[in-house]
């Protein structure tokens, strides 16, 4: 065998969730070394939906420009009956997130952008070609051992060394089965075709999910004129007969007038899954994406969910790797990530139940329940603004209660008796959940999003005040040994005094659309502490905010060190606003 090849973070599978995981780290300035089994990308559509979320992070790391020409922003989908009579309308104009909750996108194209972004960094290589046949752990690193084929028909075997392991290689996962975790949940038997095709014969832009008893199909719009259609199959259609040509233009021509006519991209029989491990860790292992959970494709999720992991994970690795928080800071990816996991596949499940009926009786109570239930203009915009998908609410992780600063912990309810918190809009507390992203005004930025204008790392936003005035020097001590930078917000007619009355050190934001007012005129918390990943991890009272800071850095196992690259995982100037 070679002599091992040091990295910091090793990553097997160059899927988006893989993708991701090693632009946010290469961006964050660590060593990573991505194993792929496969000699390149795959090139067919998979997914088909990406939503506000997934931009975001996609934001972060700065491929907005390369990935929006695979887009179809506002991806409107439509549940019609078997009479094509439309039953209710899914199309959330919410931009909370600084995007459109939803999108089409064409996956091969997005995942080449992802591929394409990781050039940017010295510090990440992928490898194709690269399989990992098995994986020795010590007590200080891990090592994958690959192999790789010769030229001439032979195959050798390499070892790459790092600290971290990532397995990202698919619902099959080797390294999920490596490290003996559960992976529960179901496999419903139902089968579907899927049918993609370039030059589409429709033209209309969405998604309709047909719910006909006589056969469920789904029918979507996808960027570059690309089409697809899914059908579900009986038990007594074999896979041979459902991917046979003259088969699927029969199953085609109630949408297409001329079925033998299209350019077919594929057809493919596959069925569904829903599955969630146990735990997203052992020891220097981890797993994330579709080893880590399998979705239903009703909610267009697994791409998503797979970004959400990234997104969390990627922040703590480096955080470990830098010296700023010890090794248990990565248990917490678990904590966080599995109960949204199952609740995303417990919804998907749910709308596929809904689609796939198939009696004719049960399909007509169904579809006059719907038409009752969308003369109450609550219900409909339930549906119609996506109200119904639970967005991750962490309860346990790098969090602070809001009512007792305990660390680690986060009831979903603010409790306090005091005045402030007693009159407030809302008793629902901001901690565990993502924060908004509106726009904002800076003495250097006018109109754009807020996490362009704060930076990648830690932030904290004070509303209407200097951070340096109600923070004591010891919390200032410690935020800036986090790389932490100090926000204050205020409306933007306050702004020109307030860069002179705060000084060079703190960032001021100019809220010009009034919507973080509403924000925090809504919440009794008037100091927030932002993750990395724009999760809240505490919100409290000004004078709370030592006490919430303190919980925080328990629940992150900080070590009270800077990091031994903190310049490359906070903003440029960062260090200068913490003076």
């Amino acid at each position: 065998m070679d002599t091992p090849q040091d990295t910091e973070v090793l990553i097997v599978g160059a899927g988006p969730a893989g993708l991701m995981l090693a632009n946010l780290l290469g961006m964050y300035g660590r060593k990573v070394t991505v194993l792929e089994a496969r000699d390149e990308l795959i090139d067919y559509p998979r997914g088909v939906g990406l939503d506000d979320e997934s931009f975001r992070t996609i934001q972060t790391v700065g491929l907005v420009e390369a990935v929006s020409p695979h887009t179809t922003p506002q991806h409107i989908m439509r549940l019609v009956n078997g009479a094509g009579k439309t039953i209710l309308i899914n199309n959330p104009k919410t931009d909370e997130f600084g995007w459109d909750r939803k999108h089409g996108f064409i996956q091969p194209e997005v995942d080449k952008a992802l591929h394409a972004g990781l050039a940017r960094f010295e510090n990440v290589r992928v490898l194709f070609g690269h399989e990992v046949v098995d994986v020795e752990e010590t007590a200080d690193a891990v090592t994958a051992i690959a192999r790789v084929a010769g030229p001439d028909g032979t195959s050798e075997e390499l070892r790459f060394t790092g600290r971290y392991l990532v397995g990202c290689e698919g619902g099959k996962s080797p390294t999920r089965k490596r490290l003996g975790v559960s992976f529960e949940g179901e496999s419903p038997s139902t089968r579907w075709l899927v049918v993609d095709v370039n030059n589409d014969p429709l033209g209309t832009p969405n998604v309709f999910l047909g719910a006909d008893p006589k056969r469920p199909y789904v029918s979507i719009g996808l960027p570059h004129a690309v089409r697809r259609w899914e059908f579900m199959l009986r038990d007594d259609e074999s896979d041979e007969l459902a991917t046979d040509p003259a088969w699927v233009n029969a199953m085609l021509k109630e949408h297409v007038p001329n079925p033998e006519n299209l350019d077919f991209i594929r057809r493919r029989v596959f069925t569904h899954h829903a599955r969630v491990a146990g735990s997203f860790r052992k020891g220097r292992q981890l797993i994330a994406g579709d080893a880590a959970h399998l979705m239903p494709v009703w909610m267009g999720q697994g791409w998503n969910s797979g970004m959400r992991d990234a997104t969390n994970l990627a922040w703590k690795l480096a955080s470990v790797l830098s010296g700023q928080a010890g090794d248990a800071l990565l248990d917490t990816f678990t904590d966080e990530r599995t109960e949204h996991a199952r609740s995303m596949v417990d919804l998907s499940l749910t709308l596929g139940k809904v689609i796939k009926i198939t009696n004719p009786v049960l399909a007509a109570g169904r579809d006059t329940a719907a038409s009752v239930l969308n003369l109450f203009p609550s219900v409909k915009s339930y549906f119609a603004d996506m109200k119904f998908k639970p967005m991750p609410r962490y309860t346990k992780g790098v969090l602070a209660d809001p009512n007792t600063q305990a660390s680690g912990t986060a009831l979903g309810k603010l409790t306090s008796k005091l005045i402030p918190v007693a009159t407030a809009n809302t008793k629902v507390s901001p901690v565990g959940v993502q924060f908004p992203q509106p726009r904002v005004n800076s003495k250097d930025a006018k109109n754009e999003r807020l996490d362009d204008v704060i930076g990648n790392w830690w932030t904290v936003l004070v509303w209407g005040n200097n951070p340096k005035d109600v923070l004591p020097q010891a919390s200032l001590d410690r935020l800036a040994a986090l790389g932490a930078r100090l926000v204050a917000v205020v409306p933007e007619t306050q702004r020109a005094w307030a860069e002179q009355y705060m000084g060079p050190n703190v960032l001021v934001l100019g809220d010009h659309t009034g919507r973080l007012k509403k924000w925090f005129d809504d919440r009794p918390t008037p100091m927030v502490f932002l993750r990395p990943d724009r999760f809240v991890a505490g919100a409290c009272l000004n004078q709370h905010g030592p006490a919430t800071l303190d919980a925080i850095l328990a629940a992150m196992s900080f070590t009270g060190k800077p990091g031994d690259r903190a310049r490359s995982i906070v903003p440029d100037d960062a260090s200068s606003l913490l003076g």
